[in-house]
């Protein structure tokens, strides 16, 4: 459904946002060994993410990468999705053509249209600090 980066990028968000409510940052190589994602592949990610100012990176000695506490509950699952995939999946047809629409659906269109208008009222309503603290209560997990 998400594009791998998009799944990496949910999942290193999330994991910041457990580091960030106790106070710490992470590195690049401690987000990839967390998330299970190769380094290169990582950067890239925490680069999208931090230009959509949805982590932010701090340079020099005590450095890496963190989600101030105070926006922990602003950052939506949406905003995540949008920044790496776009909208793409809200209005895309599900069967990948080109010309779907109202008019014009495809076999899928209506009963797609719904799971996705249901997807992005999930991921409009769900913040990282949710997520965050799912995992927090053991309710949840982020490794295989």
């Amino acid at each position: 459904m998400f594009s791998k980066a998009c799944e990496y990028g949910i999942r290193a968000s999330i994991h910041l946002a457990r580091l960030s409510k106790r106070g710490e940052r992470c590195s690049l190589k401690q987000i990839a060994e967390a998330i299970d994602s190769p380094v290169a592949f990582t950067a890239k990610v925490l680069q999208l993410l931090s230009r959509n100012e949805i982590i932010h990176s701090i340079h020099g000695p005590t450095g890496g990468y963190e989600i101030p506490v105070e926006e922990l509950s602003k950052i939506y699952i949406i905003d995540i999705v949008t920044a790496i995939d776009g909208d793409k999946i809200f209005n895309g047809c599900g069967l990948g053509l080109q010309n779907c629409n109202e008019k014009k659906p495809c076999p899928l269109h209506f009963q797609f249209k719904g799971i996705r208008d249901d997807l992005k009222q999930m991921l409009q309503n769900t913040t990282i600090n949710d997520l965050a603290e799912e995992l927090h209560l053991g309710m949840a997990f982020l490794k295989r």
